[in-house]
């Protein structure tokens, strides 16, 4: 008799699955710092990957495909530095020149509207002598502040070597991620319970299907609202609406979240460089107001579809949890996994509708909640007291 075909083989097998997954999840989360500049690579070689076919399938060999396909990324990313980085220099010059005007708006008339519409004294806190004698009062906990930010700082040497050690690595193992990917993923195939093949199959293709949708989207999404913050915004005679701009467009991939920054870091800067006249604020909020309309009805319905069926709320969490867990890798993680946990969910589904569990041992019949009872009535023969 075979064990492995009895319920409690088939438990054994879930619990030696579930084991796997603890153990692999464990691993990801002791070696997040090292795994950040491989993931990237993995993600950048994916999605060059369809290039690199289609390359192939023209006649080119693999290996000339891949060097094709590596060098317009990198030429890519030149042009953007070479374009950006400037542009991008100039506004935190202006930003960094404004401080003085910021910092009198602070005080002189974002601290005081707050103070009457609260009642608290914000403005007495920051008066220097206040704070001087604050800090002389609480030396012993500023010293152990201060020996804290002594060794913060230290560690970050290291941290800046690490990210620098990272940026090197990432063109090396992005190139043989894209010279290996078929290679790869063939391997990976061949690992898979050959029972399991055909589901594991067709899960894996509509998660490439989703995710390709996704991060190919919504990069392009990201790219098209920074673009149209900025030149909006700078249209309209925002100093700092470039800066704006790209931060509001970079942070657009939470939902809202790229809006809702961009809309206070714009009205603020407005508010600072008007000296309170509201009609730039008007003039940015507008701006905000087109791009939003445009991201939900041009954008995202054109460019990423509605095939992801990620629900903002979802989106939100993922983020917050994966950074949780695993910090930036969790971050870079989250919305692929939310993704294929949203495919993998719907198979669930799909299973369940189709189980016993949920249709039961025997068929009954329905009635539709629906059903007008009147025209029930209607229907049924009527016996009138008179009738014999």
């Amino acid at each position: 008799m075979d064990l492995s075909t009895t319920p409690a083989g088939t438990l054994a097998r879930r619990w030696q699955w579930l084991l796997i997954a603890l153990i692999v999840g464990w691993l990801i989360w002791l070696l997040a710092p090292v795994l950040t500049p491989f993931v990237c690579a993995a993600l950048l070689g994916w999605l060059g990957d369809p290039w690199v076919d289609r390359l192939e399938r023209s006649g080119r060999s693999r290996t000339t495909a891949v060097v094709l396909v590596f060098t317009l990324m990198l030429l890519l990313l030149v042009l953007a530095l070479v374009i950006l980085v400037p542009m991008i220099e100039r506004q935190v010059v202006t930003v960094i020149e404004s401080m003085p005007a910021y910092r009198d708006w602070f005080v002189d008339k974002a601290l005081p509207w707050v103070e009457q519409r609260t009642g608290l004294e914000l403005v007495a806190w920051l008066d220097p002598d206040r704070l001087t004698e604050w800090i002389r009062g609480h030396w012993q906990q500023a010293g152990g502040v201060a020996a804290t930010l002594f060794g913060y700082f230290s560690r970050s040497g290291f941290a800046v070597m690490a990210w620098v050690a990272n940026l090197v690595l990432l063109p090396i193992l992005t190139f043989y991620f894209l010279r290996d990917w078929d290679t790869l993923v063939e391997r990976i195939a061949a690992l898979v319970p050959r029972d399991h093949i055909a589901t594991v199959t067709r899960l894996a293709l509509e998660s490439n299907e989703v995710l390709g949708a996704f991060l190919r989207g919504q990069f392009l999404v990201m790219l098209a609202l920074g673009a149209i913050y900025a030149i909006g915004l700078s249209v309209v005679g925002l100093k700092v609406g470039l800066l704006v701009g790209i931060i509001a467009g970079l942070i657009s991939f939470v939902p809202y979240l790229g809006t809702a920054t961009g809309i206070v870091l714009g009205v603020i800067a407005a508010l600072v460089q008007s000296g309170g006249d509201w009609s730039l604020v008007a003039l940015v909020m507008g701006v905000f107001v087109a791009g939003q309309m445009l991201e939900g009805y041009v954008l995202t319905p054109r460019i990423v579809g509605d095939r992801i069926g990620l629900h903002p709320v979802a989106v939100i969490f993922a983020i917050m949890a994966g950074g949780q867990l695993f910090g930036f890798l969790g971050m870079l993680l989250a919305l692929p996994v939310a993704a294929i946990a949203n495919v993998l969910l719907r198979f669930a589904h799909e299973r369940y509708t189709q189980s016993r569990l949920y249709a039961g041992d025997r068929p009954s019949i329905v009635l539709d909640s629906y059903i007008d009872k009147g025209s029930v009535e209607q229907a049924a023969p009527r016996v009138d007291a008179d009738t014999p």
